[in-house]
């Protein structure tokens, strides 16, 4: 089911100064900041040859990345993206085998504007797994 992984997600307390330590330190490609209102993030990608590196800060009041930053001051992993052929047939397996869609269980269009859901952390080994149509 699972295609390829489409980005590791690290939320950042400061976006513009994450971006530039990526640019300068590491000398990678970053995209420009894009708002997403309705994941209450604000998102670059960092481009390296095999994936994507997505740099999220808080974006609103009750943006689930700053509980994340409250917890975590300096930053730090928050999700794995992994591609799927079928988003809806993905999520229906999922939850017959028992696990939980966050959200009310519909995809919404992510950032690189295809559908995406999120897989809660607790049935994956602590990790939050966000799935995006291929």
């Amino acid at each position: 089911m699972l295609g390829r992984l489409n980005h590791v997600a690290i939320a950042v307390p400061d976006l513009e100064a994450a971006s530039a330590q990526y640019r300068t330190m590491l000398g990678a490609q970053v995209t420009e900041p894009q708002p997403l209102p309705e994941h209450g993030v604000t998102v670059v990608f960092v481009m390296v040859p095999n994936t994507k590196i997505e740099l999220l800060e808080p974006l609103g009041e009750g943006s689930p990345i700053a509980a994340f930053l409250e917890k975590n001051p300096s930053g730090g992993m928050h999700h794995v993206c992994y591609e799927v052929d079928d988003i809806l047939a993905a999520r229906d397996h999922l939850k017959n085998e028992g696990a939980r869609v966050l959200g009310d269980g519909e995809p919404k269009i992510g950032a690189h504007n295809k559908p995406v859901l999120f897989l809660h952390p607790k049935d994956f080994n602590g990790t939050l797994i966000e799935l995006e149509q291929a």
